[in-house]
């Protein structure tokens, strides 16, 4: 049977909306352009196409794993983030827009503070959960004088996370160090080196977790989302021990979960090292990202 891309669509928009998808047309128009190698302004164009056989049985295989709950960016393998193309899949965490707002922080930081804008020499930057490289490749992108320190436990975060620095051009400005948080760090005697720490830690709490939406429940790895109790079991650490690495009067930024921003301000003002406390709202107006100055 002879089946049109509008055929086509309209089917898979029905089945999607069945399973609750919040965003059923354009997920099967990304599949739909992911078949057929083309971009979403083709499809509209060319509505009265007819597709082939191989076409459509393509299509139903990848349209069968969005049903299932997979999430759109590990079956196409890809996520743009701050203007770059990123390859995702299985086993990383997909980067979201909310994080934008924590690497704009920094980049403000570089470009407009005096501390940072005269400063000769190449910034040391750290990111605390390198996942698919996301927040460590666009600093390295955006900033020209930078080296930046990318940790994570994972093995697999890590080989993801130098396939997108080669593949944006900035594996030469990036060391990626497997271990625990600031470990591999304090290993390599970078005590009071850094010049600014980032991190999105995971900051869901762990009886939380399960109740998210599937695709985020079932197929993104849950090391990259626990953060115990009550979320904030990674800010205790890396508050506790990030002044540590950091010079003095350099700057510390983390994105915290919707609810959380007064929690993680309050520890750094307890622990003293820390002064001129900032909360950054996201585009919602959520707040989003912790920053300070150790003193």
């Amino acid at each position: 049977m002879v089946r049109t891309v509008q055929e086509v669509l309209k089917d898979a928009v029905d089945r999607l909306e069945k399973t609750g998808a919040w965003t059923p047309l354009l997920d099967a128009e990304v599949l739909l352009c992911e078949v057929l190698g083309i971009d979403r302004l083709y499809l509209y164009i060319q509505r009265g196409r007819s597709l082939s056989r191989e076409e459509r049985d393509s299509f139903e295989a990848l349209l069968e794993k969005r049903i299932q709950g997979v999430p759109l960016q590990y079956i196409t393998y890809r996520q743009e983030f701050m203007g770059l193309d990123f390859y995702v899949e299985e086993g990383v965490l997909i980067p979201r827009a909310d994080t934008e707002i924590l690497v704009e922080v920094v980049l403000q930081w570089v470009a407009e503070e005096p501390a940072f804008k005269a400063y000769n020499s190449t910034l040391n930057i750290v990111d605390l959960g390198t996942g698919s490289g996301a927040i460590t490749v666009s600093l390295a992108k955006y900033i020209e004088k930078v080296h930046v320190y990318s940790v994570d436990l994972s093995e697999k975060a890590l080989s993801i996370g130098r396939k997108n620095a080669e593949q944006n051009g900035v594996l030469d400005k990036i060391t990626f160090l497997q271990g625990d948080l600031m470990q591999p760090l304090m290993e390599k005697g970078l005590f009071g080196q850094i010049d600014i720490l980032v991190s999105n830690p995971p900051y869901i709490p762990a009886k939380d977790i399960d109740g998210l939406q599937v695709e985020v429940a079932k197929f993104e790895p849950r090391m990259a989302l626990d953060g115990g109790a009550d979320g904030l079991d990674f800010y205790r650490r890396i508050v506790a021990r990030g002044d540590q690495l950091l010079r003095h009067g350099g700057r510390i930024a983390l994105e915290v979960g919707h609810d959380q921003a007064d929690s993680v301000k309050n520890m750094m003002a307890n622990k003293k090292n820390y002064a001129n406390i900032k909360k950054y709202q996201d585009l919602a107006g959520i707040e989003r990202v912790v920053a300070a100055t150790v003193i």
